[in-house]
């Protein structure tokens, strides 16, 4: 069974990780097949400072605007 890395940036929480790694592991085993005990889920914790897209640090982007409520 597979092993899925997972890069995102730091800060969330171990109830998200923990979330998405029952998530990750139920939809390998749907479309895989197998035991769910064969997915391993590793998680890289990356700073802003160390990832950039486009040629800009993710650091020195202005944060996202909040979602409005009706989206």
């Amino acid at each position: 069974m597979p092993t899925l890395r997972v890069e995102l940036f730091e800060g969330r929480t171990i109830e998200q990780k923990a979330a998405l790694a029952r998530e990750l592991t139920a939809a390998c085993v749907k479309v895989l097949g197998g035991s769910a005990d064969g997915v391993d889920v590793v998680f890289f914790d990356i700073a802003r400072q160390n990832w950039a897209t486009g040629g800009t640090l993710w650091s020195q982007k202005s944060p996202a605007p909040p979602a409005s409520a009706g989206s």
